[in-house]
Protein backbone atom coordinates (compact mmCIF):
# COMPACT_ATOMS: atom_id res chain seq x y z
CA UNK A 1 0.00 0.00 0.00
CA UNK A 2 3.43 2.24 0.24
CA UNK A 3 3.31 5.70 -2.36
CA UNK A 4 -0.43 4.59 -3.40
CA UNK A 5 -2.20 7.66 -4.55
CA UNK A 6 -5.67 8.46 -2.26
CA UNK A 7 -8.17 10.37 -3.86
CA UNK A 8 -10.78 12.38 -2.07
CA UNK A 9 -14.70 11.93 -2.21
CA UNK A 10 -15.36 15.43 -2.12
CA UNK A 11 -13.21 18.69 -1.39
CA UNK A 12 -13.94 18.24 2.87
CA UNK A 13 -10.90 14.75 2.40
CA UNK A 14 -7.83 14.73 2.81
CA UNK A 15 -5.46 13.81 0.40
CA UNK A 16 -2.93 12.22 2.68
CA UNK A 17 -3.37 8.18 3.83
CA UNK A 18 -3.88 7.60 7.37
CA UNK A 19 -2.05 4.42 8.92
CA UNK A 20 -3.33 1.05 7.85
CA UNK A 21 -2.68 -1.80 9.68
CA UNK A 22 -2.31 -5.33 8.93
CA UNK A 23 -4.50 -7.88 9.27
CA UNK A 24 -3.35 -10.24 12.37
CA UNK A 25 -4.22 -14.05 11.39
CA UNK A 26 -5.53 -15.95 14.70
CA UNK A 27 -8.34 -17.67 14.87
CA UNK A 28 -11.29 -16.00 17.48
CA UNK A 29 -14.42 -17.79 17.35
CA UNK A 30 -18.26 -16.39 18.91
CA UNK A 31 -20.00 -18.14 21.52
CA UNK A 32 -23.82 -17.49 20.81
CA UNK A 33 -26.35 -18.54 23.46
CA UNK A 34 -29.45 -20.84 22.47
CA UNK A 35 -32.70 -20.11 22.56
CA UNK A 36 -34.23 -21.00 26.12
CA UNK A 37 -37.04 -23.79 25.91
CA UNK A 38 -40.67 -24.39 27.32
CA UNK A 39 -41.37 -27.74 28.63
CA UNK A 40 -45.04 -29.34 29.47
CA UNK A 41 -45.80 -29.46 33.02
CA UNK A 42 -45.00 -32.96 34.01
CA UNK A 43 -48.35 -33.15 35.94
CA UNK A 44 -50.47 -32.80 32.69
CA UNK A 45 -49.16 -36.21 31.45
CA UNK A 46 -50.89 -39.26 32.88
CA UNK A 47 -48.74 -40.60 35.83
CA UNK A 48 -46.69 -37.56 35.88
CA UNK A 49 -44.79 -39.06 32.83
CA UNK A 50 -42.12 -36.76 31.40
CA UNK A 51 -42.56 -36.07 28.03
CA UNK A 52 -39.69 -36.65 25.74
CA UNK A 53 -37.45 -33.48 25.17
CA UNK A 54 -38.22 -32.49 28.47
CA UNK A 55 -35.02 -33.09 30.44
CA UNK A 56 -32.73 -30.76 27.55
CA UNK A 57 -35.80 -28.20 27.50
CA UNK A 58 -35.36 -27.73 31.47
CA UNK A 59 -31.05 -27.64 31.23
CA UNK A 60 -31.15 -25.28 28.32
CA UNK A 61 -32.99 -22.67 30.40
CA UNK A 62 -31.35 -23.38 33.27
CA UNK A 63 -27.80 -23.01 31.55
CA UNK A 64 -29.27 -20.33 29.28
CA UNK A 65 -26.81 -17.45 32.09
CA UNK A 66 -24.16 -20.16 32.53
CA UNK A 67 -23.52 -20.37 28.68
CA UNK A 68 -23.09 -16.10 28.03
CA UNK A 69 -21.11 -16.06 31.12
CA UNK A 70 -18.66 -18.83 29.75
CA UNK A 71 -19.08 -16.77 26.34
CA UNK A 72 -18.31 -13.17 27.70
CA UNK A 73 -15.50 -14.81 29.64
CA UNK A 74 -13.91 -16.79 26.76
CA UNK A 75 -14.56 -13.38 24.72
CA UNK A 76 -12.22 -11.22 27.04
CA UNK A 77 -10.02 -14.50 27.08
CA UNK A 78 -9.37 -13.41 23.49
CA UNK A 79 -9.21 -10.21 23.65
CA UNK A 80 -6.23 -10.21 26.58
CA UNK A 81 -4.29 -13.14 24.72
CA UNK A 82 -4.63 -11.45 21.17
CA UNK A 83 -6.50 -14.60 19.93
CA UNK A 84 -8.41 -12.45 17.49
CA UNK A 85 -8.62 -11.44 13.83
CA UNK A 86 -8.73 -8.21 12.04
CA UNK A 87 -8.67 -7.12 8.39
CA UNK A 88 -5.61 -5.09 7.08
CA UNK A 89 -8.19 -1.76 7.46
CA UNK A 90 -8.15 -2.72 11.40
CA UNK A 91 -11.51 -4.00 11.25
CA UNK A 92 -12.65 -6.67 14.04
CA UNK A 93 -15.68 -7.93 13.28
CA UNK A 94 -16.26 -9.71 16.59
CA UNK A 95 -15.58 -6.79 19.03
CA UNK A 96 -17.95 -4.66 16.62
CA UNK A 97 -21.28 -7.15 16.44
CA UNK A 98 -21.02 -8.24 20.14
CA UNK A 99 -19.90 -4.53 21.80
CA UNK A 100 -20.18 -1.72 19.84
CA UNK A 101 -23.05 -2.58 18.26
CA UNK A 102 -24.86 -3.66 21.73
CA UNK A 103 -24.17 -0.06 23.21
CA UNK A 104 -25.03 1.80 19.53
CA UNK A 105 -28.62 -0.71 19.40
CA UNK A 106 -30.58 0.73 22.39
CA UNK A 107 -29.21 4.50 20.87
CA UNK A 108 -31.15 3.34 17.82
CA UNK A 109 -34.15 1.26 18.93
CA UNK A 110 -35.31 3.24 22.00
CA UNK A 111 -33.90 6.75 22.01
CA UNK A 112 -33.98 8.02 18.62
CA UNK A 113 -36.85 4.86 17.92
CA UNK A 114 -35.21 4.38 14.20
CA UNK A 115 -37.36 3.42 11.22
CA UNK A 116 -36.08 1.70 8.34
CA UNK A 117 -37.17 1.23 5.12
CA UNK A 118 -36.44 -0.35 1.57
CA UNK A 119 -33.63 -2.55 2.89
CA UNK A 120 -34.36 -5.37 0.21
CA UNK A 121 -32.37 -2.65 -2.28
CA UNK A 122 -29.62 -3.43 0.13
CA UNK A 123 -28.17 -6.72 -2.19
CA UNK A 124 -28.09 -9.85 -0.33
CA UNK A 125 -24.30 -10.42 -1.20
CA UNK A 126 -21.38 -8.76 -3.33
CA UNK A 127 -20.27 -5.17 -3.10
CA UNK A 128 -22.73 -2.17 -3.09
CA UNK A 129 -22.02 1.36 -2.45
CA UNK A 130 -24.61 3.12 0.03
CA UNK A 131 -24.43 6.87 -0.88
CA UNK A 132 -26.44 9.00 1.88
CA UNK A 133 -26.86 12.59 3.38
CA UNK A 134 -25.34 13.60 5.72
CA UNK A 135 -26.51 15.97 8.99
CA UNK A 136 -26.58 16.24 12.83
CA UNK A 137 -23.31 18.85 14.21
CA UNK A 138 -21.94 15.14 15.30
CA UNK A 139 -21.94 12.13 13.01
CA UNK A 140 -24.72 9.70 14.44
CA UNK A 141 -26.51 9.58 11.17
CA UNK A 142 -23.42 7.18 10.16
CA UNK A 143 -23.58 5.22 13.25
CA UNK A 144 -27.11 4.87 13.16
CA UNK A 145 -26.79 3.80 9.41
CA UNK A 146 -24.40 1.30 10.17
CA UNK A 147 -26.75 -0.67 13.12
CA UNK A 148 -29.66 0.36 11.05
CA UNK A 149 -27.94 -2.28 7.56
CA UNK A 150 -26.66 -4.85 10.17
CA UNK A 151 -30.10 -5.24 12.46
CA UNK A 152 -32.42 -4.92 9.59
CA UNK A 153 -30.96 -6.75 6.37
CA UNK A 154 -31.87 -10.20 6.22
CA UNK A 155 -28.57 -11.27 5.18
CA UNK A 156 -26.72 -9.36 8.57
CA UNK A 157 -24.81 -7.33 6.43
CA UNK A 158 -21.88 -5.26 8.06
CA UNK A 159 -21.57 -1.29 6.94
CA UNK A 160 -17.98 -0.11 6.11
CA UNK A 161 -18.11 3.53 6.55
CA UNK A 162 -15.72 6.01 4.58
CA UNK A 163 -14.88 8.77 6.89
CA UNK A 164 -13.17 11.98 6.81
CA UNK A 165 -9.54 12.09 7.91
CA UNK A 166 -10.18 14.13 11.58
CA UNK A 167 -11.62 11.08 12.22
CA UNK A 168 -8.38 9.26 11.87
CA UNK A 169 -6.68 12.05 13.70
CA UNK A 170 -8.19 11.99 17.62
CA UNK A 171 -7.07 9.95 19.95
CA UNK A 172 -9.31 7.13 20.88
CA UNK A 173 -11.97 7.78 18.25
CA UNK A 174 -9.31 6.73 15.89
CA UNK A 175 -9.22 3.51 17.25
CA UNK A 176 -12.56 3.04 17.40
CA UNK A 177 -13.08 3.65 14.26
CA UNK A 178 -10.80 1.28 12.79
CA UNK A 179 -12.19 -1.81 14.79
CA UNK A 180 -16.17 -0.38 13.60
CA UNK A 181 -14.98 -0.85 10.06
CA UNK A 182 -14.71 2.32 9.09
CA UNK A 183 -11.93 3.58 6.86
CA UNK A 184 -10.53 6.50 5.40
CA UNK A 185 -12.52 8.07 2.67
CA UNK A 186 -10.21 7.62 -0.49
CA UNK A 187 -10.97 5.77 -3.70
CA UNK A 188 -8.12 3.26 -3.71
CA UNK A 189 -9.55 1.84 -0.03
CA UNK A 190 -13.51 2.34 -1.22
CA UNK A 191 -12.35 0.07 -4.38
CA UNK A 192 -10.79 -2.58 -2.57
CA UNK A 193 -13.72 -2.59 -0.29
CA UNK A 194 -16.10 -2.75 -2.67
CA UNK A 195 -14.13 -5.34 -5.04
CA UNK A 196 -13.83 -7.46 -1.96
CA UNK A 197 -17.79 -7.55 -1.55
CA UNK A 198 -18.09 -5.35 1.40
CA UNK A 199 -20.95 -2.96 1.61
CA UNK A 200 -19.62 0.63 1.92
CA UNK A 201 -21.32 3.86 2.54
CA UNK A 202 -20.43 7.22 2.14
CA UNK A 203 -21.95 10.63 3.00
CA UNK A 204 -20.05 12.95 -0.14
CA UNK A 205 -21.46 16.40 1.77
CA UNK A 206 -18.89 15.59 4.61
CA UNK A 207 -18.21 18.58 7.04
CA UNK A 208 -20.57 20.97 4.60
CA UNK A 209 -23.72 18.68 5.25
CA UNK A 210 -22.31 17.84 8.94
CA UNK A 211 -21.63 21.42 10.02
CA UNK A 212 -24.80 23.45 8.17
CA UNK A 213 -26.71 25.82 10.09
CA UNK A 214 -30.33 24.67 11.66
CA UNK A 215 -32.28 26.97 8.99
CA UNK A 216 -30.75 25.07 5.97
CA UNK A 217 -31.72 21.69 7.33
CA UNK A 218 -32.92 19.01 4.57
CA UNK A 219 -31.30 20.57 1.85
CA UNK A 220 -28.60 18.86 0.34
CA UNK A 221 -25.02 20.64 0.24
CA UNK A 222 -22.81 20.05 -3.04
CA UNK A 223 -21.75 16.03 -3.49
CA UNK A 224 -18.13 16.85 -4.11
CA UNK A 225 -16.56 16.16 -7.83
CA UNK A 226 -18.29 12.33 -8.38
CA UNK A 227 -15.50 10.37 -7.00
CA UNK A 228 -17.34 8.23 -5.85
CA UNK A 229 -19.87 7.31 -8.96
CA UNK A 230 -16.61 6.74 -10.29
CA UNK A 231 -15.26 4.40 -7.88
CA UNK A 232 -18.78 2.52 -8.26
CA UNK A 233 -18.17 2.06 -11.45
CA UNK A 234 -14.49 0.59 -11.30
CA UNK A 235 -15.97 -1.49 -8.98
CA UNK A 236 -19.14 -2.46 -11.07
CA UNK A 237 -21.31 -2.41 -8.31
CA UNK A 238 -24.81 -0.92 -8.04
CA UNK A 239 -25.45 2.68 -5.73
CA UNK A 240 -28.37 2.61 -3.45
CA UNK A 241 -29.11 6.20 -2.73
CA UNK A 242 -30.25 6.65 1.14
CA UNK A 243 -32.02 9.51 2.83
CA UNK A 244 -31.65 9.96 6.87
CA UNK A 245 -34.85 12.05 8.25
CA UNK A 246 -34.44 13.00 12.16
CA UNK A 247 -30.91 13.86 12.28
CA UNK A 248 -31.03 17.48 11.28
CA UNK A 249 -32.66 18.13 14.63
CA UNK A 250 -30.88 16.31 17.50
CA UNK A 251 -28.35 19.52 17.54
CA UNK A 252 -30.08 22.15 16.22
CA UNK A 253 -26.78 24.24 15.01
CA UNK A 254 -27.94 28.27 15.11
CA UNK A 255 -24.46 29.47 15.45
CA UNK A 256 -20.82 28.83 14.21
CA UNK A 257 -17.69 30.44 16.25
CA UNK A 258 -15.56 30.16 14.09
CA UNK A 259 -12.86 31.85 15.97
CA UNK A 260 -13.26 29.15 18.22
CA UNK A 261 -13.21 26.37 15.49
CA UNK A 262 -9.37 28.06 14.12
CA UNK A 263 -8.12 28.08 17.33
CA UNK A 264 -9.38 24.04 17.96
CA UNK A 265 -8.54 23.08 14.43
CA UNK A 266 -11.69 21.93 13.65
CA UNK A 267 -14.23 22.52 10.63
CA UNK A 268 -16.83 24.52 12.86
CA UNK A 269 -17.07 25.02 16.69
CA UNK A 270 -21.28 24.54 17.06
CA UNK A 271 -24.12 26.83 19.10
CA UNK A 272 -27.05 24.91 20.43
CA UNK A 273 -29.54 26.04 21.86
CA UNK A 274 -27.84 23.85 24.95
CA UNK A 275 -24.48 23.91 23.98
CA UNK A 276 -22.15 25.64 25.13
CA UNK A 277 -24.57 27.02 27.49
CA UNK A 278 -25.26 23.58 29.49
CA UNK A 279 -21.91 22.41 29.61
CA UNK A 280 -21.59 18.66 28.96
CA UNK A 281 -25.30 17.96 29.38
CA UNK A 282 -25.65 20.49 26.28
CA UNK A 283 -24.11 17.37 24.06
CA UNK A 284 -26.99 14.97 24.89
CA UNK A 285 -29.06 14.99 21.68
CA UNK A 286 -32.71 15.50 21.37
CA UNK A 287 -34.58 12.49 20.89
CA UNK A 288 -36.11 12.82 17.85
CA UNK A 289 -37.83 9.65 15.70
CA UNK A 290 -35.22 8.84 12.94
CA UNK A 291 -36.16 7.63 9.22
CA UNK A 292 -34.27 5.53 6.85
CA UNK A 293 -34.94 5.02 3.89
CA UNK A 294 -32.83 2.66 1.09
CA UNK A 295 -34.22 3.81 -2.90
CA UNK A 296 -33.71 1.70 -5.39
CA UNK A 297 -30.17 0.86 -6.78
CA UNK A 298 -28.58 2.37 -9.31
CA UNK A 299 -26.41 -0.56 -11.59
CA UNK A 300 -22.95 0.56 -12.43
CA UNK A 301 -22.23 -2.83 -14.24
CA UNK A 302 -23.43 -2.15 -17.89
CA UNK A 303 -20.90 0.88 -18.50
CA UNK A 304 -17.02 -0.03 -19.97
CA UNK A 305 -14.10 0.09 -17.70
CA UNK A 306 -13.83 3.25 -19.73
CA UNK A 307 -16.62 5.43 -18.50
CA UNK A 308 -15.29 5.84 -15.10
CA UNK A 309 -13.02 8.45 -16.74
CA UNK A 310 -16.10 10.16 -18.30
CA UNK A 311 -16.53 13.14 -16.54
CA UNK A 312 -20.22 13.82 -18.00
CA UNK A 313 -21.13 10.10 -17.10
CA UNK A 314 -19.87 11.01 -13.42
CA UNK A 315 -21.83 14.45 -13.61
CA UNK A 316 -25.06 12.76 -14.65
CA UNK A 317 -24.85 9.83 -12.03
CA UNK A 318 -24.00 11.80 -9.07
CA UNK A 319 -27.09 14.02 -10.02
CA UNK A 320 -29.10 11.09 -10.27
CA UNK A 321 -28.34 10.45 -6.65
CA UNK A 322 -28.35 13.45 -5.25
CA UNK A 323 -32.05 14.24 -6.42
CA UNK A 324 -33.18 10.77 -5.51
CA UNK A 325 -32.13 11.22 -2.46
CA UNK A 326 -33.70 15.18 -2.17
CA UNK A 327 -36.68 13.35 -3.74
CA UNK A 328 -37.29 11.00 -0.67
CA UNK A 329 -36.11 13.65 1.89
CA UNK A 330 -38.91 15.74 0.95
CA UNK A 331 -41.83 12.51 0.58
CA UNK A 332 -40.42 11.39 4.24
CA UNK A 333 -40.41 15.04 5.23
CA UNK A 334 -44.54 15.10 4.18
CA UNK A 335 -45.32 11.88 5.71
CA UNK A 336 -43.51 12.93 9.27
CA UNK A 337 -46.08 13.62 12.04
CA UNK A 338 -43.72 15.56 14.43
CA UNK A 339 -40.49 15.50 14.75
CA UNK A 340 -40.28 13.98 18.01
CA UNK A 341 -43.26 11.05 17.41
Amino acid sequence: MADAKVIPFDDDRSRTGVGRRRGIPTGGGRVQAPASGHPAPVSALPGGQVPQGAGEGVEGTGSDWDRRIAGGLAFLRRRLTGDYEVDEFGYDEELTDQVLMSVLRPLADKYFRVEVKGVENIPSDGGALIVANHSGTLPLDGLMLQVAVHDNHPARRHLRLLAADLVFMLPVVNELARKAGHTLACAEDAERLLTGGEVVGVMPEGFKGLGKPFGERYKLQRFGRGGFVSTALRAGVPIVPCSIVGAEEIYPMIGNSRTLARILGVPYFPVTPTFPWLGPLGMVPLPTKWTIQFGEPIPTDGYPPEAAEDPMLMFNLTDQVREQIQHTLYKLLVQRRSVFF
